[in-house]
């Protein structure tokens, strides 16, 4: 059976960093890509980073230079590391394998 559990969200002042990690298992993680996502309050999903299974990444706009995704094949765990937090990066991030399952998400909010 299949799972992604996202760990490491929380409350974080603004310039303030954070890193996320999804564990994956029930399937064979260094064949697939993963990606982030988030979702504010009243708003649609949006896709954060990626990253495929030979390590090639992609980011949204919103976050380039300050988001770097990453993954540890040994660990079957996918990361995300957040500097230079701001507000409008508030939100619940979830990861997703390219083989369509999703984690339950980890709340982040960026507030002082």
């Amino acid at each position: 059976q299949v799972q992604l559990v996202e760990s490491g969200g929380g409350l974080v002042q603004p310039g303030g960093s954070l890193r996320l990690s999804c564990a994956a298992s029930g399937f064979t993680f260094s064949m697939y890509g993963m990606s982030w996502y988030r979702q504010p309050v009243g708003k649609k999903r949006e896709l954060v980073a990626g990253t495929s299974a030979g390590g090639m990444t992609n980011y949204a706009d919103s976050v380039k230079g300050r988001f770097t995704i990453s993954r540890d094949n040994t660990k079957n765990t996918v990361y995300l590391q957040m500097n230079n937090l701001k507000p409008e990066d508030t939100a619940v991030y979830y990861c997703k394998s390219w083989n369509n399952y999703w984690g339950q998400g980890t709340q982040v909010t960026v507030s002082s």
